[in-house]
């Protein structure tokens, strides 16, 4: 089942058409990794998604119910991180958590038990300081504690990790997976590796339509390649494997690559058999998910 499904959905501002018929479904208990460049539309995208943009034409629906413009009615099943969150600086975590849940109309008993809880997931359990000595990379993982309090099936980020270092970003992607466990996860991003590191699914956003969408595994093996890897354990053996066989390249002192039918493929493993050669791996070359985005940018 879809949770979030978008048909045909068109946005310009002036002259400027940012979404150009955009087609998007994000499958139930998914880590579904939004993919595009800055200023892509992947923001303007997100914003239509929680009915706070009016867009020109198409359809967008949440677990089947049609978002309309304006109204927030199916927001109750959206947790929501924008890219840059705000706070109350003078508010601690949990103070913070407590007017959130009273927004949405908790329960007073269940506001505390949830924020105690999501604040441990994030790592905030024990921060009693005020908002405002925050880190970027703290508020990051405020927000997404706000973004679970009131048990969304569908969360979305913005951005997520921008601007943070790499062990910050590692902190809000593992939350993110601990999350997917009980919601499905949109996020959008330009850094390709978070979404290869905790995606399951992906879509990539190109000239203001999705020029490519599926699982990861799925993606990764249309455009797998036919080159293959071997590393020796030695470079000497890696050179003789350069002289017997023309097409081979090296790549560092003890491996090299060739690119082959799958059917050839046998042939080196022959050679590596009938000589006894020792070899540390053989395996096909892998695409990145940076290698697949700029082959469809391409097109």
């Amino acid at each position: 089942m879809d949770i979030l499904s978008i048909t045909n959905l068109k946005k310009s501002f002036g002259n400027k058409n940012v979404l150009c018929g955009l087609n998007l479904s994000v499958p139930e208990h998914s880590i579904f990794g939004f993919i595009g460049k800055n200023g892509a539309g992947k923001t303007t995208a997100m914003k239509a998604v929680l009915g706070l943009l009016k867009t020109d034409s198409g359809e967008i629906h949440v677990l089947g119910e049609k978002v309309a413009y304006g109204q927030t009615a199916t927001n109750k099943y959206i947790g929501y991180l924008p890219d840059v969150p705000e706070f109350y600086s003078f508010m601690t975590p949990i103070e913070y958590l407590t007017l959130c849940g009273k927004t949405c109309e908790m329960e007073k008993s269940d506001i505390k038990k949830r924020s105690i809880k999501l604040l441990e997931l994030v790592g905030l359990g024990d921060e009693h300081h005020r908002i405002k000595g925050f880190s970027r990379g703290m508020k990051q993982r405020l927000g997404i504690a706000q973004a679970l309090l009131h048990r969304p099936r569908l969360l979305i980020c913005d951005e997520p990790t921008s601007a943070l270092d790499p062990v910050g970003r590692k902190e809000i992607l593992d939350i993110l997976v601990a999350a997917s466990e009980h919601t499905t996860v949109l996020f959008s991003t330009h850094i390709l590796s978070d979404v290869e590191r905790i995606c399951t699914d992906v879509a990539f956003l190109s000239e203001g339509k999705i020029s490519l969408q599926g699982t990861v595994n799925q993606i990764k093996s249309f455009y797998s390649s036919k080159e293959f890897i071997v590393e020796t354990v030695s470079s000497e053996t890696a050179a003789h494997f350069i002289e017997s066989f023309k097409y081979i390249k090296p790549i560092q002192n003890n491996s090299f690559a060739f690119s082959v039918d799958e059917s050839e493929i046998f042939t080196v493993l022959k050679y590596i058999s009938e000589k006894q050669i020792s070899f540390q791996k053989v395996e096909r070359s892998s695409p990145s998910l940076e290698t697949v985005f700029m082959e469809v940018a391409k097109k």
